[in-house]
């Protein structure tokens, strides 16, 4: 009998063990539905959310007002700190109803604090009696009760942890230490073997399947007191616990690095170029991340409508924040904008869901943004129309292939329009009234395969071409970028000879005008040529001088405009425009664009 039972558990071990292998999943199929998925829910709960941004009658210190750095800003007992859970109304804290709340808005995915920096986890973890079930006195685990609730409505669940940063333990580490004296090595070691890996195999052992864990060290773990081998440790625990979840970028280690399945940027930094690796943007609804009842800064549903298309465009996900009360109650005014995210994306969520963007210049139309994604043998190309031109046509620069067909999304359904195309710019005709009261989605579908021209400058609203620093068809490293600073538009500063060139298209022939932004500090006029079409217009640009943006305020550099003069375009098409500069020893040209427009 018991060499039965023994060969019976080696087969069940062989078997537990061989379908795991068989659907292992590479680092792409890991993090394939992350990419798909675009939007989710960050939620900021815990010791701090009963604070709310006030101690003892004062206003968090420090201008960055996050309330869950009240006990590290306002420099609290870890006794006074504890005494706040007895705040939290657990009659009233429903889990679910968060789930709702994200699932309503659209989003795919839910990261909770589980352990902020303030090193108090949320569950009743066994590896510190320093956690919110304890310091509340109840037997309830909202981290088993999200789980759940996760799982019921089909939304994937993740846990933020602060692994660097804990204020609790006595040799987890706090910004302070650089002045009351670092811990050592073997005794941040202590810490991170008796508190960071056994709650982290609580969290991966005790809730299910868990999607990503959410690490929150936002330096290069060399300059820390974090060692590459603790990291790996870390990565090692979840591959074998969790195979399928995630990891970000934020455990300290480059985005590049094994085991790492995607990039976090900045908080509230969204993306400006395209990534070919999946990344993210965690951006707050307002400005605190824990609630704050000062709090008073919500940004608009517009604002973070187009934060999602934006990154999306780029081939980014969006991690919206919430902060919840003690009591478990999301504020009105983020209520109101997830509803609203959420019913947009109800009409307009093909456009978002499984999309990325397409390779050209990040921002290239002022009318707002592009994304797309395949659908069987067609390709669908999403035009997210911020502004809603006023002439009715949209104008869309940089895909060669004519569309088999164009609509609007509308509440009413999808609505045909008609489009023309020549070259690489297409014109849609729109009617009177957008699609949308936020955000208007155009959607084109494509016979494959889609042909782009990912040089040719935009065609702006209205008609006309600008030819900046930014939409070079030649690369120019000698002439040094200066992006916008709030005063000075973004430039190049031209101080030694040589030239800048676009690529052009000219949608007819005629003749066009030719006008020229720039700044000269120098007392002596700059010869410029500007060359299209075999056609030279030479001028003398001459001292600019200073602008007063405001009153009594400083003077700012002066960005002149001047008519360099016309040109005429014999036939439509491709056209190479070409600036030539000669400045003199010492003189800069603060070169702005050109702006070419059919007279």
């Amino acid at each position: 009998m018991k060499r039965k039972i023994g060969f019976s558990f080696l087969l069940l071990c062989v078997t537990f063990f061989s379908s795991r292998a068989q659907v292992a999943l590479t680092p792409e199929q890991r993090v394939q539905w992350f990419s798909d998925a675009r939007f989710g829910m960050f939620i900021h709960w815990g010791l701090y959310s009963a604070a709310e941004g006030i101690w003892k009658g004062e206003r968090l210190r420090n201008g960055n007002n996050y309330a869950e750095w009240i006990r590290y800003r306002n420099r609290i007992s870890k006794e006074d700190y504890g005494t706040l859970a007895n705040r939290f109304q657990w009659d009233k804290i429903n889990p679910e109803a968060w789930v709702l709340l994200a699932k309503n808005a659209g989003m795919k995915y839910i990261i909770i604090t589980a352990k902020h920096h303030d090193g108090v986890a949320i569950w009743n973890s066994k590896a510190s009696d320093y956690n919110l079930s304890k310091l509340g006195h109840t037997n309830r685990d909202v981290i088993k009760e999200l789980a759940a609730a996760c799982k019921k409505h089909g939304m994937k669940l993740g846990f933020y942890y602060s692994h660097w940063l804990d204020w609790e333990h006595p040799y987890g580490w706090d910004h302070n230490k650089a002045i009351t004296g670092p811990v050592t090595d073997a005794q941040y070691n202590q810490y991170w073997q008796e508190k960071v890996m056994p709650q982290l195999r609580e969290l991966l052992t005790n809730y299910g399947d868990i999607a990503v864990l959410w690490f929150d060290m936002w330096l290069n773990y060399k300059n820390t007191i974090v060692k590459k081998e603790q990291l790996e440790q870390v990565i090692k625990l979840v591959r074998a616990l969790q195979p399928g979840c995630l990891i970000n970028s934020r455990l300290g280690l480059p985005s590049d690095t094994p085991g790492i399945d995607f990039e976090t940027l900045g908080d509230n930094q969204f993306g400006a170029v395209y990534k070919e690796h999946p990344w993210e943007t965690a951006g707050t609804i307002a400005h605190s991340w824990g609630y704050n009842a000062l709090e008073n800064q919500w940004k608009s549903t517009s604002q973070l409508l187009q934060s999602l298309i934006g990154n999306v465009s780029l081939n980014g996900d969006f991690t919206l924040n919430i902060g919840p009360r003690a009591d478990g109650s999301v504020p009105y005014e983020g209520i109101n904008r997830l509803n609203d995210m959420g019913k947009w994306l109800k009409k307009n969520g093909e456009s978002i869901y499984g999309c990325t963007g397409l390779n050209l210049r990040p921002g290239q139309h002022d009318w707002g943004r592009i994304t797309t994604k395949m659908n069987g043998t067609k390709q669908m190309v999403y035009l997210q129309v911020y502004n809603w031109p006023l002439d009715q046509v949209l104008r869309l620069t940089g895909i060669l292939s004519k569309p088999e067909k164009a609509e609007l999304l509308t509440d009413a359904g999808r609505k045909p329009l008609p489009f023309t195309q020549n070259g690489p710019l297409t014109h849609i005709q729109l009617p009177d009234k957008a699609g949308d009261n936020f955000v208007s989605t155009i959607v084109l579908q494509y016979a494959l395969p889609l042909k782009l021209d990912e040089e040719v400058a935009a065609e702006s609203s209205f008609g006309g071409c600008s030819l900046n620093s930014e939409n070079l068809w030649e690369n120019a490293p000698q002439y040094k970028q200066v992006k916008y600073d709030g005063l000075k538009p973004t430039h190049r500063v031209i101080n030694k000879p040589g030239r800048i060139a676009w690529e052009f298209y000219a949608p007819e022939a005629g003749v066009y005008s030719v006008d020229l932004s720039y700044h000269n500090a120098s007392q002596e006029k700059v010869a410029v040529t500007v060359n299209v079409s075999n056609q030279d217009l030479v001028k003398e640009l001459g001292p600019t001088g200073k602008v007063v943006v405001e009153p009594n305020d400083s003077n700012t550099d002066e960005f002149a405009e001047e008519r360099i003069g016309t040109i005429s375009i014999p036939q439509k098409g491709f056209y190479q425009v070409v600036l030539k500069a000669d400045p003199k020893a010492g003189q800069s040209l603060l070169f702005n664009r050109i702006w070419i427009i059919k007279k």
